[in-house]
């Protein structure tokens, strides 16, 4: 097939077509023996059969006396049979059973006389509690099938069959290539510029889990000789080479061309969103991929090009996915040429399976490390819209779902150090939180999508905190008001304070740069109705209109210096060693639905909220007033 630079093949094709492709090739795994002791978990290289029997000589099967079951015919209640030390032989269990005995009596079915005879009360039947020979395997019976996965019962059934080695396909050795001039191994302390080289460890890390061996090079300059270098060093000890990254079109992006010199490019671009720009190749039968170096692109073309290769290595089917119907808490728009791959977080509210979408950057590798499930776009759909019922595939197990209590709302760190508290009372307990801010979080209750919602809406009328927005929104009442914290909120300033900011009035000044948070924050509305109380146009704030969606990342802006100041809770900007300036102090609250509130789930949460080891936490993270959280303040 020709080469055709950048293409958009529908994913499943390529998969087709790569797989028949590598097939013509020969590609596939040769055999190796292994201990049986050792090959747990290894596929079959073909079937197995049993070298001896098992058991390979009559056993007894019970504690008790073997005899000849003749010697007690005719025992019964009234006329009892007794034996002398002749007739019997006492074993264990599997003792081999004596010549000339054919039966064995238990241990509580034998009266001791002070004789030393024995006396029964029932007769014998031939060939009873005595394990006959082959009773289990038999020689020459297959105990496995070709490429099935040995499992520890199959371990013991082998070694009770004589088999001491068994032939297995051999793993997959996968290279994996970091590339790049910007990249450094990890480190704690990057230089501005530097991009830590965590791609390979991902990587490794799923192949170990699919049966493969990872075997990691050295990082890579963007030079084409250099690269071919190192793709002809793999190929030499590798079945798999993974090319990360330069799969794009970029100047420096030598992956597809490096491929075509040592072998062939079957497709340079699949339909699918992340991972487009991933490359199909080989050297005969040794697939080579070029894989796209964002995390999230990378971690898509493994799974769902690799993975296929490597049930095709051990001859086993895909593993089975777990698909469920969920219901969208927000619209998710998507472009009409590819299938997208949306990571989503899941919970179980009110009986339906709520699905929220999380970050979609190719960058944020977080975003998969948080999802519970995958929401699969067609290629030309648009998208779905807010309670669209769609189709997610489950990333963690169903059970857990149901124990997992949601949370959509406001942004607070506590709300992390809750859900860890929670999970350490009750480890079957979980929880999900998703930060769309507190008017985010009253539609969510709203719409019956989640179990609890941080707020912190200031009313510009008196001051006072939530109470008017959830009379407002929840007119019929349904809802109630958890007592949570009192939080600082300020300015959070680089250290030092080099641009010498003394309030909010300062903000405008010429060449200040600010952050701010997402509209329909608290947050934000604070920042709103502060501007407004002391005059300040905030079309006069350089920044005004730079929306982030949690406090640490306002933080984590101002403490890099592309911001010079970002407002925000104290506790984030301790965290981030930032001077902090105090602008007040405002209630941050849970909204609970009446039909979660009762829930094991919320009542657990609730007990977290008011016990020591939560004021603990908070205490060390600075700047919040407890009182009396997880009271109810009022119901609605």
């Amino acid at each position: 097939m020709a080469f055709q630079y950048l293409t958009n093949i529908p994913l499943d094709q390529a998969q087709a077509d790569y797989r028949a492709f590598l097939a013509e090739r020969g590609f596939g795994p040769a055999a190796e023996t292994v201990p049986v002791q050792d090959s747990c978990g290894r596929v079959t290289a073909g079937p197995v059969y049993a070298h001896i029997c098992a058991p390979h000589y009559p056993a007894s099967a019970m504690d008790g006396i073997a005899l000849a079951a003749k010697v007690t015919f005719g025992a019964s209640e009234t006329t009892p049979v007794t034996l002398t030390e002749e007739d019997f032989t006492v074993v264990d269990t599997g003792d081999p059973v004596p010549e000339g005995c054919d039966a064995v009596v238990m241990v509580e079915d034998v009266i001791r006389q002070e004789d030393g005879t024995v006396r029964l009360y029932a007769p014998a039947a031939p060939w009873q509690h005595i394990r006959q020979i082959g009773e289990d395997i038999c020689a020459g019976e297959m105990l496995l099938a070709s490429h099935v996965t040995i499992s520890p019962a199959a371990i013991g059934a082998m070694l009770a069959a004589g088999v001491l080695e068994v032939p297995v396909l051999r793993r997959a050795v996968v290279g994996i290539i970091p590339t790049g001039d910007e990249i450094v191994p990890p480190t704690a302390d990057p230089r501005p510029g530097d991009i830590v080289e965590f791609n390979s460890s991902i990587f490794s890390a799923m192949l170990t889990q699919w049966g493969a061996v990872p075997r990691t090079f050295p990082i890579v300059p963007d030079q084409k000789e250099a690269i071919l270098a190192a793709v002809r060093e793999a190929l030499d000890s590798c079945d798999i080479v993974l090319l990360n990254a330069g799969s794009s079109a970029g100047r420096e992006d030598w992956s597809a061309a490096v491929i075509r010199e040592v072998g062939e490019v079957l497709y340079h671009g699949i339909a699918i969103k992340p991972g487009k720009p991933a490359i199909l190749g080989a050297q005969g039968k040794k697939p080579i991929l070029g894989v796209p170096g964002y995390p999230v692109s990378g971690i898509l073309v493994l799974t769902e090009l690799l993975r296929p290769l490597l049930d095709d290595w051990y001859r086993t089917a895909p593993q089975a996915e777990t698909v469920r119907e969920a219901t969208l808490s927000r619209a998710v728009v998507s472009g009409l040429k590819y299938r997208e791959f949306v990571r989503v977080r899941l919970g179980k509210v009110g009986g339906k399976l709520m699905a929220s979408p999380l970050g979609r950057g190719s960058g944020v590798v977080t975003s998969f490390m948080k999802a519970d499930g995958i929401l699969d776009i067609p290629q030309g759909v648009e998208g779905y819209e807010a309670g669209a019922g769609v189709q997610v595939r489950l990333l963690r197990p169903a059970e857990e779902l149901e124990n997992t209590l949601v949370a959509i709302g406001s942004h607070d760190p506590l709300l992390d150090e809750a859900a860890d508290l929670l999970h350490l009372a009750d480890p079957a307990l979980y929880m999900s939180s998703t930060h769309v801010g507190s008017m985010g979080g009253i539609m969510a209750v709203r719409r019956g999508e989640t179990h609890i919602a941080g707020v912190h809406l200031l009313d510009e009328r008196d001051g006072s905190y939530n109470t008017a927005f959830i009379k407002r929104y929840f007119p019929n009442g349904g809802v109630r008001l958890v007592e949570c914290v009192g939080r600082t909120q300020g300015l959070m300033l680089p250290p030092g304070n080099p641009q010498g900011i003394r309030g909010l009035e300062d903000l405008s000044r010429e060449g200040l740069r600010y952050v701010n948070r997402q509209k329909g924050s608290g947050t934000r509305i604070l920042i709103d109705y502060l501007c407004k109380e002391r005059g300040i146009d905030p079309a006069k704030i350089y920044g005004y209109d730079r929306e982030e969606f949690t406090h640490t990342s306002v933080a984590a802006q101002v403490a890099n210096r592309t911001a010079d100041a970002g407002m925000g809770i104290y506790s984030a900007a301790q965290l981030y060693g930032l001077d902090f300036l105090p602008v007040c102090m405002e209630q941050y609250d849970l909204l609970i639905p009446d039909a979660a509130f009762d829930t094991p789930m919320v009542q657990r949460l609730l007990e977290v909220l008011g016990s020591g080891a939560f004021r603990e936490r908070l205490e060390r993270l600075g700047g919040y007033r407890l009182e009396t959280p997880g009271a109810v303040r009022q119901r609605f």
